[in-house]
């Protein structure tokens, strides 16, 4: 059976199964601010890139995964590969010398084969599956043959906690859901479970929010009924339930 688990602190999700370890993280956008970077920000994309793969490097160090699972949204341009990201990805991609790295791409990763090294395994944006879980980026729906998984693994709707005046405004968050399978699946019976991932792109939404806007999914969209929801900050805090979903996805 396979187990997930978010790591404390971090935007980021192991998944266990027999036999292998797998470390889950979404939504870099490699190459975001030349689109949405204010004139009064100056960031320098080869230092973030530098940063993320610390960052995923020392996670690896602790957690020891056999690989790492990209759930989409590696790089920014949606139908085009920017002058940025032509040279940013694959420095990011150096990281495959380090660890089995898999891509799941996601709606920004058209022609992204085109900037993978070899021993980069880039997968069907239909998504990877895995014991009963299903991992996809979120932007397309699943196919009805995959009505036997209990759980979704996505990205894509970057949940960040919205409410003005709170101490934790614009912060990312974590969102479990549970609704009944059928609403996704018609022909399948018994109870589905929908975990969001953050964005791993801690600057994504802080350096421009007043272009944010809530990415939409079809699986969510698909879904009327919540039997069940939590929202969970990075820390682990428990800080709402299925009744503040509109205020985060």
């Amino acid at each position: 059976m396979v187990q997930t688990r978010p790591i404390q602190s971090q935007p980021a999700l192991i998944l266990e199964e027999e036999k292998k370890r797998y470390l889950v993280v979404t939504d870099l956008h490699i190459g975001f601010e030349n689109t949405f970077l204010s004139n009064e920000i100056h960031v320098e994309p080869k230092e973030l890139v530098q940063e993320a793969v610390d960052s995923l490097l020392s996670i690896i160090e602790y957690e020891k995964p056999d690989a790492l699972v990209l759930l989409g949204d590696v790089k920014s341009g949606i139908d085009f590969i920017s002058k940025t990201e032509w040279q940013a990805v694959p420095l990011f991609f150096e990281i495959g010398k380090k660890i089995e790295t898999i891509i799941i791409p996601g709606n920004h990763d058209s022609n992204i084969q085109k900037l993978l090294p070899d021993g980069v395994t880039l997968v069907s944006s239909s998504g990877l599956v895995i014991g009963d879980t299903l991992l996809t980026h979120g932007h397309t729906m699943p196919s009805e043959n995959l009505s036997y998984i209990n759980k979704i693994v996505m990205g894509h709707v970057h949940p960040v906690f919205f409410q003005e005046g709170s101490v934790i405004d614009g912060q990312r968050v974590w969102v479990s859901i549970r609704a009944e399978k059928n609403q996704l699946f018609p022909s399948s019976k018994g109870i589905l479970e929908i975990i969001i991932l953050p964005a791993f792109n801690k600057y994504f939404y802080a350096t421009h929010k007043k272009y944010y806007k809530k990415s939409i999914s079809p699986i969510l969209q698909s879904i009327k009924n919540f039997q069940s929801a939590k929202i969970v900050t990075l820390d682990g805090s428990i800080i709402g339930n299925e009744s503040m979903l509109e205020n985060v996805i």
